[in-house]
């Protein structure tokens, strides 16, 4: 799953016609580590119809500021340049994909 280091790669990716969820994460935080394999499943599953980015909070403070994260993990579902929803905290592979699955309708 690809990762957004610096505003050029989170530029690339915000205006695109497909929504996209960000996972705002560090190596050090345990539920992160234990979300990990889901996010990484559903990148792949929705790979054509979804972007799904890893942002490390501690590589890019930059955009967990601009984000206002404080809290990881910190999940965000962009279109068209927007925030659409946010969630913090664990997640199970059925709620990422119910959220997934209700943008998807939307778009």
């Amino acid at each position: 799953m690809k990762q957004i280091k610096n505003f050029e790669d989170f530029e690339a990716i915000k205006n695109q016609d497909k929504p996209v969820l960000l996972d705002f994460y560090a190596d050090w935080c345990g539920p992160c580590q234990a979300l990990l394999p889901t996010v990484e499943k559903l990148a792949s599953k929705y790979e054509d119809d979804f972007l799904i980015r890893k942002v490390n909070v501690d590589q890019f403070r930059e955009l967990s500021a601009q984000f206002e994260v404080r809290s990881i993990p910190a999940l965000f579902v962009l279109k068209d340049g927007e925030v659409k929803e946010s969630l913090v905290g664990f997640k199970s592979e059925s709620q990422l994909e119910s959220i997934i699955q209700n943008h998807l309708a939307v778009a």
